[in-house]
């Protein structure tokens, strides 16, 4: 069976529904699924719990679910660059779970492993560590944080084949393969789609068993969140 879709909105039509963990890869604007974050956009669903590096800039990204008021909760590392985002926080309208971003790229991966918490250093003593089980191991304090297993998993790569093996470029690898590890479902947007042997074994980033379904995205924006270049001499 294949695992080509035609586009966003097949790819998501029988597997997203109102109320659901949604994991999408990316840091900043680099490495996001941006048809597919437009596609759940236009398929309606609401009071969604996003996990994400952060939440996107006001008119891209995370940001165009944040306008249609599709998300109830964010579990993210980094807030800012969206004023939309600072606003529904400040009114209450949007429930904020901040969480340190090694923790949070360990929560994801855990979830992926199998394993259903673990202990870390980073946050305790401080407002991440309140309501959470301390402990300590060889003089030291811990966090107990538990794993994350979002019901689907949005990810962005360069390269698939049609069996679902993954290819990243660059940077734009950063929190996509944990992502996609840790979903119940995976979807993943790609810019080229080869036939199933073609990609060389020893380059395969991600294995095509994280990965259900595939959507073919050739010429993504890529927006730049800022830009900043040299003056013109």
């Amino acid at each position: 069976m294949s695992k080509v879709y035609p586009n966003a909105t097949s790819a998501l039509a029988d597997v997203v529904a109102d109320g659901q963990m949604i994991a999408v890869g990316g840091f900043g604007l680099c490495g996001i699924p941006e048809a597919l974050i437009a596609g759940l956009r236009d398929s309606g669903v609401k009071n969604l719990t996003c996990v994400s590096n952060n939440a996107g800039v006001d008119d891209f990204g995370l940001g165009l679910l944040l306008q249609s008021r599709q998300v109830r909760k964010m579990i993210a590392s980094y807030v800012g660059e969206n004023k939309e985002f600072e606003r529904q926080y400040l009114s209450g309208e949007l429930e904020l779970e901040f969480t340190p971003q090694g923790t949070l790229a360990e929560k994801l991966r855990a979830g992926g492993a199998g394993i259903p918490a673990f202990f870390t250093r980073t946050g305790y003593g401080t407002l991440v560590a309140e309501g959470k089980e301390t402990r300590e191991f060889d003089g030291h304090m811990y966090v107990m944080e538990r794993s994350l297993v979002p019901d689907v998993s949005l990810v962005k790569a360069w390269m698939a084949d049609e069996s679902g093996n993954l290819v990243f470029r660059r940077t734009a690898r950063n929190f996509n393969p944990n992502v996609a590890m840790a979903g119940k479902v995976c979807i993943a947007e790609v810019e080229v789609i080869v036939p199933t042997g073609e990609i060389d074994p020893d380059h395969v980033h991600l294995p095509g068993i994280y990965v259900h379904r595939i959507v073919h995205n050739p010429a993504p924006e890529k927006r730049i969140e800022q830009r900043t270049t040299r003056p013109t001499r």
